[in-house]
């Protein structure tokens, strides 16, 4: 059963996390901390954390803004409280040195975490997220993407048909899109509405977007994993400068998947992350 851990996060915003953990792994001491992307929420790590809890005490969190954590009007969501959020549910838990394993901005919060705090960390996976800018152009167009979403929506299926196969950026079919974005729904007396604040979360993004970050990856003293899907948001050269930037990288892909590649393809998520970690968590 998951189990509800609540954490006083920076700035004391009140942050949620859930323990997948199992009675055959150890239930305290060093652990893997599962960090979301934006507008995700811990719920969307269910199928991978169902692999890593019968061995590795498994914790995921919804980080500010999004899932049940709080969603303080004035923020900040700025890249420090994200990380410093991370930092004390990492400390809070007692999960160093953990392992982190982020997807997208997620991802992006748990590089910056491994190299501003390198005794807190074991070992580091990245899914689906770039290091180089996006820029002002891609922060309009997801401006523009938000405003167009037909909020509120009727129902449930009806949020699952629009972001599966009526949403614009939508190049083909993708049910699992649709069913990732259900589980951020919630129902109002209008309808369904997103559980976050869109304007939050471009908020977010803005503090990001405009900026490269190999720096920081440059600085990850741990043994990294980059994994992208083959259709993601992540290209396969820019992924593998990533992995020569890393002091200690590695590279996995996996094919027919996209940038929702843990949720959409967790058996095959899975069989690409499962030896590095078997590799760092035992060396």
């Amino acid at each position: 059963m998951v189990r509800r851990l609540d954490v006083t996060g920076a700035d004391g915003v009140r942050l949620a996390a859930w323990d997948f953990t199992e009675q055959t792994a150890p239930q305290s001491g060093p652990g893997v901390l599962l960090l979301h992307g934006l507008m995700g929420s811990a719920s969307h790590w269910a199928p991978a954390a169902r692999r890593l809890a019968p061995r590795h005490r498994t914790v995921a969190l919804d980080q500010r803004g999004h899932g049940r954590s709080e969603k303080p009007t004035a923020g900040p969501f700025t890249r420090e409280a994200y990380v410093a959020d991370a930092i004390a549910v990492v400390e809070g838990l007692g999960l160093g040195p953990v392992t982190l394993v982020g997807h997208s901005m997620g991802a992006l919060t748990a590089w910056q975490l491994a190299a501003e705090r390198p005794d807190l960390v074991r070992a580091l996976v990245i899914c689906d997220m770039r290091a180089s800018a996006l820029g002002a152009a891609s922060q309009r167009e997801w401006g523009d993407w938000f405003a167009r979403w037909p909020v509120p929506f009727a129902s449930l299926d009806a949020v699952r048909r629009w972001f599966a196969e009526d949403d614009p950026w939508v190049e083909r079919p993708r049910p699992a899109r649709g069913a990732f974005f259900a589980e951020v729904m919630t129902e109002r007396p209008d309808g369904w509405r997103p559980v976050f604040d869109p304007a939050q979360m471009l908020t977010s993004r803005e503090t990001w977007v405009h900026d490269a970050h190999w720096d920081s990856l440059a600085q990850v003293r741990c043994p990294t994993l980059v994994v992208r899907g083959l259709d993601g948001e992540l290209g396969r050269a820019e992924a593998q400068e990533m992995v020569r930037v890393l002091p200690h990288g590695a590279y996995a892909e996996i094919p027919d998947a996209g940038h929702l590649l843990h949720y959409e393809h967790a058996d095959a998520w899975w069989e690409a992350v499962e030896p590095f970690l078997n590799g760092a968590l035992t060396s």
